[in-house]
């Protein structure tokens, strides 16, 4: 007998049907427009493969996008009929991450700027699925499958920020050892460069890697995201053996802010970084 899959987050509250019909939806209007998916791509502001990741329905479509493809695809408000429904359901989506998580959660949803430094393991906004499945199957003491499932599902739809537009400013300053270390094995490594190759190709992110060679470092307290939502002021986020804390003092924030500044200083570029990430894939 097959063992059966965990339900996804997604799929027990029903939000899964939701963005699975409207992916539909977008498709058959976009075939009556005689558009194909690069077309609407570019007019939408957005790739092509996340036209048709959302016609798959594995990517949520944004409520900005069902705004300028109703129009672009002539649907006479039928996309812009769903912005509500899918507003709630990625609020919906956000309580499901655990109650110490959620305040940044929501602020990561809503950020306009977001930079991180990781020294251990790839930035959740990174990962690829596989990647993010062998990080929470290793984390001790052992989750169950379905613990597993729904954290893998909530940090890829995480990812989703991306796809917004006016997309937000990132940038990621990742150490080289945590590139080196194969978790999940070579495959799943593989996996996870490619992704990291395609992200940093992005015009909205900035992809640093910070080589292990360097004799001077000026961040050895640990790992750090920065984030501007609108209307508030920039924070700091850390988390350390599971204890989180959100920084929102001004001071603090700003030595924080001065620190990362130094490490993008000392970091390879972003053209650097992604020909150090093409010469790891050609040593495999």
């Amino acid at each position: 007998m097959t063992e059966e899959r965990p339900e996804r987050p997604s799929e027990v509250d029903g939000t899964a049907h939701l963005f699975s019909a409207l992916g539909k939806q977008i498709k058959v209007l976009r075939e009556n427009a005689s558009m194909s998916q690069r077309e609407l791509g570019v007019a939408a502001h957005c790739g092509e493969d996340l036209i048709s990741a959302m016609e798959r329905g594995v990517r949520t479509p944004q409520p900005d996008f069902l705004v300028r493809a109703d129009e672009l695809l002539a649907a006479g408000g039928v996309l812009k009929a769903a912005v509500e429904d899918v507003r709630k359901a990625q609020a919906k989506a956000r309580t499901r991450h655990p109650e110490w998580y959620r305040d940044y959660a929501n602020l990561e949803a809503e950020a306009i700027e977001l930079h991180d430094y990781s020294n251990q393991v790839v930035h959740g906004l990174l990962q690829t699925e596989d990647y993010a499945r062998a990080i929470f199957s290793q984390r001790r003491p052992l989750l169950d499958e379905e613990t597993i499932a729904r954290r893998v599902a909530d940090r890829l739809a995480r990812q989703q920020m991306f796809d917004r537009w006016p997309a937000p400013t990132c940038s990621f300053i990742l150490e080289e050892a945590a590139l080196q270390r194969p978790i999940g094995g070579h495959t799943v490594h593989e996996g996870q460069l490619l992704q990291l190759l395609r992200i940093g190709r992005l015009r909205t992110v900035e992809l640093q890697i910070m080589p292990t060679e360097r004799e001077e470092h000026p961040n050895v307290d640990g790992v750090f995201t920065l984030l501007t939502a609108k209307t508030r002021q920039q924070v700091a986020y850390t988390e350390v053996q599971g204890y989180p804390r959100l920084i929102t003092d001004a001071e603090e924030v700003r030595l924080i802010t001065a620190r990362y500044g130094i490490l993008r200083s000392q970091a390879l570029n972003a053209r650097e970084t992604l020909s150090l990430i093409e010469k790891m894939l050609g040593e495999r």
